[in-house]
């Protein structure tokens, strides 16, 4: 499991370490494992063109002690200095490492005089910034750290922006700057990492779109830090394993579960055999398919094997593709029962804030998120974590809000995100695959949270699988679920 914390949690925890520690201790690993990952990330030190970004505080001083490190191993290491409050100590290693000191503006021709910065060592720069930046093979965003508010200054800005100009791919140190740490958002100009290299532990925006993706890959670097429980979490492979519901040799069709699905209708009967191919694809040991019988005959024909009509069941799936005959009042006398219930697509207009729904699991899409909420969609992919935990809350349910990073919230406050998912997987029928997935495993005895968690890497796998970086469909994702299942089991 990958956790990631608050920047209040990690401060909390690095002072604590700190006072444990001689001093500078965190700051030196911090620098060793980065040198560590930019050479690796190179391919080589010796002989490689490293700019750094160094702006004021800690994160600075990260990257300059890193460039010190990656100098004296031969590699060609320049620190343009954003602030005149650039760490001394790291500058001074820097310097003596063999590296160059230079201030940042102008952009074209000489730096400025080397008396604008705090670092008496900062020389003029033969070349201008524009150039060191042109010809770098790496650029290190050590502007801000974890404490940075959203956004880049002009002059950072200016720099960062050359980086892109140029295609010079960036490093950023433990998050890149500009991103909101805390939430995700990125209401402000940001850089875009292709490497993220992180300390102690992951930040929330390793995880959560837009600034997951701001990220690049993430590598995380151990330093020690005591932490308490996180507040997001991210299941990976062994995760998924231990919570799948494994039927064992006292097994029947019951005892593995019965799925209910009330899906599709004569106007989207294509959802009700998408749905269903999806539950199939899960644990369920039974499906039974509740609808009109000109829908139940195309399920039928598609899966033989399901039951059409009513009956005793463990989980509800209900909602993708009901179109107009969306029937309210039947749907809220199921929410209000003892099975659990996944609630997708037309079902959420079900939902209202004045009943306890904690067995439920929604799976909107962020336009479907901001209807339930009467926000605009923009703002919902903006504020994915805000809207996904505000949304769990007033309703008392799960919610697996779907996309390029899916984020699950609980009513009591757990959240948990997926991160495997393809591009591809972005097609129509998609998302009643993962209801019908999520309803096999809710009637196979996981709770909304982990039948969601489960749900969502699974389906995110068999797109993988499917895909083969190609273009997929819904049936094609739900096809590949078993074989998905049998790679997480380990066959």
């Amino acid at each position: 499991m990958r956790s990631a914390h608050t920047v209040e949690q990690v401060r909390a925890a690095e002072a604590d370490l700190m006072a444990r520690v001689p001093e500078g201790t965190l700051m030196q690993r911090a620098a060793t494992g980065l040198a560590v990952a930019i050479s690796n990330f190179l391919g080589g030190t010796y002989g490689a063109r490293v700019v750094l970004l160094i702006g004021s505080g800690d994160n600075g001083g990260d990257a300059l002690y890193a460039g010190a490190r990656l100098a004296r191993r031969g590699a060609q290491v320049t620190a343009v200095l954003l602030s005149d409050k650039a760490h001394r100590a790291g500058a001074e290693a820097l310097r003596t490492a063999g590296g160059r000191l230079v201030t940042s503006t102008p952009l074209t021709g000489p730096s400025a005089d080397p008396s604008a910065t705090a670092d008496p060592s900062a020389t003029t720069a033969p070349t201008a910034v524009a150039d060191l930046i042109r010809s770098a093979d790496v650029v290190v965003d050590g502007i801000v750290g974890i404490g940075g508010r959203p956004g880049l200054r002009p002059k950072a800005l200016a720099v960062v922006q050359l980086a892109e100009r140029f295609g010079v791919p960036i490093v950023a140190v433990d998050t890149p700057s500009g991103v909101d740490v805390d939430t995700g958002e990125t209401p402000e100009p940001h850089v875009n990492a292709a490497l993220t290299i992180t300390f102690g532990t992951h930040k929330i925006c390793h995880f959560i779109d837009p600034a997951a993706t701001a990220c690049g890959p993430v590598h995380l670097i151990d330093i020690g830090l005591d932490l308490p429980p996180a507040e997001v979490e991210s299941l990976q492979t062994s995760d998924i394993a231990r919570l799948y519901p494994v039927p064992h040799g006292e097994s029947d069709k019951y005892s593995r579960g019965v799925l209910g699905l009330m899906v599709g209708s004569t106007q989207y009967p294509g959802a009700a055999v998408i749905a269903t191919s999806g539950a199939l694809g899960g644990p369920v040991g039974m499906v039974r398919y509740v609808g009109p019988d000109a829908v139940a005959e195309a399920v039928r024909a598609a899966h033989p094997e399901i039951v059409a009509g009513e009956g005793r069941v463990q989980a509800w799936a209900i909602g993708s593709g009901l179109g107009d005959e969306l029937d309210i009042p039947r749907i809220r006398e199921l929410l209000d029962a003892e099975e659990p219930v996944v609630l997708d697509a037309d079902g959420l207009k079900a939902l209202d804030d004045s009943g306890d729904h904690f067995d439920v699991l929604a799976t909107p899409h962020a336009g479907e998120l901001a209807r339930l909420l009467d926000v605009d969609r923009a703002t919902v992919e903006a504020e994915r974590l805000k809207h996904a935990r505000l949304a769990a809350e007033r309703y008392d349910v799960t919610v697996l809000l779907k996309g390029s990073t899916t984020v699950i919230a609980s009513p009591d406050g757990q959240v948990r995100v997926n991160t495997n998912a393809t591009p591809w997987l972005a097609t129509a029928g998609a998302g009643d695959v993962l209801a019908g997935l999520c309803g096999s495993l809710l009637a196979a005895g996981l709770t909304p949270l982990d039948a969601g968690s489960v749900g969502a890497y699974l389906h995110a796998a068999a797109a993988n699988l499917a895909s083969s970086s190609g273009p997929i469909t819904a049936m094609s994702v739900a096809a590949a679920l078993p074989e998905a299942t049998r790679y997480l089991l380990g066959g």
